[in-house]
């Protein structure tokens, strides 16, 4: 590892990256210097304009490209200290899409074909309370309280702890669990007693919605999208989601308001009010008295 690296690695620590933020933009950084052949603190403004319009060539998502934006950024502050650089590494505005939500049967078709029991164990604990990926996958055994049936979610996104509540259903799935595998600290640790790389939960998941014959592709994520919008239309309050989601803004937490399916279906188009026979009177034209405005 050169030294640059390692001080790149060290810093991200030391402002409290999270270990997933090391891992990446470590390795959006050495991507970019290996398709230079240069060191990355050598890197021109031109340079990098290049490779951001490569990256929108090959069309790469605008997520990746804020990605890597961010990386570049970190490493021209706080490891370079060139903040000089930071004005010609512009972010891209990227488009707003509201997030993907499963019906309650697909889920239950979807965790029915997962095959491998810890990982449908997984994804029953993310759907059931919302947790993130990274947030599950670091999971301890100590962090279940089932005395009091919650989950302690412990430096979650933004490094902040969390409580959710945990259902009787749930903890049965996860004390089974617990007798078959045996875990030594994490819940779900891979056969290093390690956490499972983020890509092969995706993996799992997308093998089991091939079997569910899905129309439509979500990620593991869609699970949390699914559990907040489910609690949503159960009635669950926006303020009270917010707490178990984790979310910092409330902001966050009311994009899910577009997606409850009981809103929709109340709405009545303009089109349908066309054939009502009330119709002069429904649109206010007419004159109380006889007259007509024009």
């Amino acid at each position: 590892m050169t030294p640059l690296r390692q001080r790149y690695i060290d810093e991200l620590r030391r402002l409290n990256r999270a270990p997933r933020t090391i891992e990446t933009y470590t390795r959006v950084v050495a991507r970019i210097a290996k398709h230079f052949q240069l060191s990355p603190d050598l890197l021109s403004p031109e340079q990098i304009r290049e490779y951001q319009l490569l990256l929108i060539n090959n069309g790469s998502s605008w997520s990746l490209f804020n990605q890597v934006t961010c990386a570049l950024r970190f490493l021209f502050v706080h490891v370079c200290q060139r903040p000089d650089i930071v004005p010609h590494i512009p972010f891209a505005k990227t488009p707003k899409k509201l997030p993907e939500v499963l019906s309650p049967t697909e889920v239950r078709d979807l965790l029915a074909a997962v095959s491998d029991d810890r990982f449908r164990t997984f994804f029953r604990l993310l759907y059931g309370t919302g947790l993130r990926i990274s947030e599950g996958l670091h999971l301890r055994i100590a962090d279940i309280d089932s005395p009091r049936q919650l989950i302690w979610v412990r430096h979650g996104k933004g490094a902040k702890d969390r409580c959710v509540p945990l259902s009787e259903r749930l903890l049965l799935d996860l004390r089974e669990h617990y007798k078959r595998h045996r875990p030594k600290d994490l819940l779900f640790p891979n056969a290093r007693g390690e956490a499972f790389h983020p890509v092969t939960l995706q993996k799992a998941l997308r093998r089991a919605c091939l079997k569910a014959r899905l129309t439509r592709h979500p990620t593991v994520h869609t699970l949390r999208h699914s559990y907040a919008t489910h609690l949503l239309e159960a009635g669950t309050n926006i303020h009270t989601l917010q707490r178990l989601l984790g979310h910092s803004q409330l902001s966050t937490t009311l994009h899910y308001l577009h997606l409850r399916r009981e809103i929709l279906p109340t709405i009545q188009s303009p089109l349908d009010l066309l054939d009502d026979p009330n119709l002069d009177n429904l649109s206010g034209t007419s004159d109380p008295f006889g007259g007509h405005h024009p």
